[in-house]
Formats: structure tokens, sequence, C-alpha cells
């Protein structure tokens, strides 16, 4: 395990262990078990340049399963690692494009499976490139590992439709989209109103979702804000049962997820990764709007 990032500003956070920031990765880049990984929702981005010593992963082709849209399965997670040479003791940081919205949910699938040591690069490529760092067109090569099939850890980190039918009062269900998404009014100038991130059939919220847009976590450099705002922000979720998170996608989930379990410290927390995607589909599914 490599040493963490002492960095002041992350030692008010409950587990400060879990970010980097980016003078200390660039003074670590290439150090042997420390592995960088950049996931976009745009992954050309790569191709323009990366971190040195980055290598890229698809979070649609290689961390979703094409069949089912469900994570990938555990074999196909160990064959993921074992293709790009990651070994189970490895220190991961992991940073993308729109604010580690996809950074997010990789390190959440890396969480899913039990991947002892996996951070976040604080700001991700937004601040990376803004702060003119180093960047690097090389592709690395690295020798296929040993990783070992891992089980995964649904149940405490990942919530399903099923369980969300059923409301209960003392559960906090957050949507972290937009305002527009979340009061169920058109985002795009198509007639249908769809989403940019994909196409559902109706529009508005899960019933008993309360609205937190997931850049109330972040400044708009793509790094997080400090604790006492996050307290100000999050602070009355604490008083709720669990958290339940949702996006469109479960990326933006993913992203709060990360603020409340590793930020904040919160015990119960989870990200709904059907999202909107599943629910706004759905035949005979209860939807709410917000009166305008």
């Amino acid at each position: 395990m490599t040493e963490f990032d002492p960095h002041p500003p992350f030692q008010d956070y409950a587990h400060p262990g879990r970010l980097v920031s980016a003078p200390w990765l660039s003074a670590r880049l290439g150090i042997k078990g420390l592995r960088v990984f950049e996931v976009d929702e745009d992954s050309l981005l790569y191709d323009i340049g990366h971190i040195p010593t980055a290598t890229r992963i698809n979070f649609h082709t290689e961390l979703l399963d094409q069949d089912t849209r469900d994570v990938v399965n555990p074999a196909g997670f160990a064959a993921l690692m074992r293709e790009k040479g990651i070994k189970r003791d490895d220190t991961i940081v992991i940073y993308g494009d729109k604010s580690n919205w996809w950074a997010a949910f990789a390190l959440w699938i890396f969480e899913l499976y039990g991947h002892e040591d996996v951070r976040l690069l604080d700001g991700g490529r937004d601040s990376w490139m803004a702060e003119e760092r180093d960047t690097s067109y090389m592709v690395p090569d690295f020798p296929e590992s040993d990783y070992p099939e891992p089980p995964r850890n649904d149940a405490e980190l990942r919530a399903f439709v099923t369980e969300l039918i059923e409301q209960d009062p003392k559960r906090a269900i957050i949507d972290t989209r937009s305002a527009e998404e979340y009061n169920g009014e058109p985002t795009t100038h198509s007639a249908s109103g769809d989403s940019q991130y994909g196409t559902t059939f109706r529009h508005g919220h899960i019933p008993g979702a309360t609205h937190i847009k997931w850049d109330a976590a972040t400044y708009a450099n793509a790094t997080f804000r400090p604790l006492k705002d996050l307290e100000s922000t999050y602070g009355e979720l604490r008083s709720a049962s669990e958290v339940v998170l949702y996006s469109h996608l479960g990326a933006q989930g993913a992203h709060t997820w990360f603020v409340l379990k590793y930020l904040l410290g919160f015990d119960n927390v989870r990200n709904y990764d059907g999202a909107w995607a599943e629910w706004g589909n759905m035949v005979r599914m209860p939807i709410e709007k917000s009166a305008n």
C-alpha cells in the first residue's frame, strides 16, 4: 500500500486516505504498486493527452455488462484487472472528466469487489489540465497479472429498484441530477425532453426523493469543498436510517456516494445505479413532479 497523501485540506474528512492531490500524485507517478486510471464519459479524451503512466478504462464497455446492463460480473472484473496488469494489493488512483463522475462510479465498482486501496484524484482531469501539469500520449503496457476472481458485495453498497418501491419514511432518497430533471422539465430541445444521458418515457423523480445536485459538493474547478460546507449541505441526512443516491445512469449518484461515505463518514449509504434510466421506463412505476 502506498503512503497516504498528507495534504492538509484532506485531513478534516472522515477518510482522508481516499483522496489524493495533484502534487502528491505528480511526485509519485511510476512508483511500484501505484496504478493510475483515467475513466471518462468521453473516452476519446485519453487520446489527446492523459496523466503520464495512466491507463484508460472505458466505463461503458469494460465496467458494464453489455447484455444485462449490470455491472461487470466477478469473472469479467478479474479478467479486466488481469488484462490491465493490476495486482490485488496495488494502490489504485482513479480520475476522469465531468468532475470525476465516472471516476467515482469506477471507484464504487472497485469497492463492490473489495479492492482494498482505491483513491480518487481530487479535481480529476479538469483540474490537472487546467493547472497545465504534465501529460502524455504514451499508452503504458503492463504484463498480465494473476488478479483473483473476487466476490461482489452488492448488499452494503448498492440499492435495487425492488427495495425502493416500498417507501420507508426513515430512509432518505437523494436525486443528484439537475433541478430540471428532478422537476420533470425538458432538459433538451427534443420534443420528448429526454435527458442528455438517455431516453426515458417519463420525467420527474422517485416519490419522496429530495433534490441535492451532485455539484453541491465541489468547486467550479471540480475539487471537493471543505468539510464545513459539506456538513452544511448534507448534515441533515445523518438522521436517516440510510441514504440512497441516484442520478440518470449512476455516475452522479456514485459521486455523491463517495462524498457521504468517505468525506463525511456516513455508515449506511448506497448507490441506486439502476437510476432514473430504469425507474422512468418501468410500467406502472409511480413518479412525482415538482410544481413550477
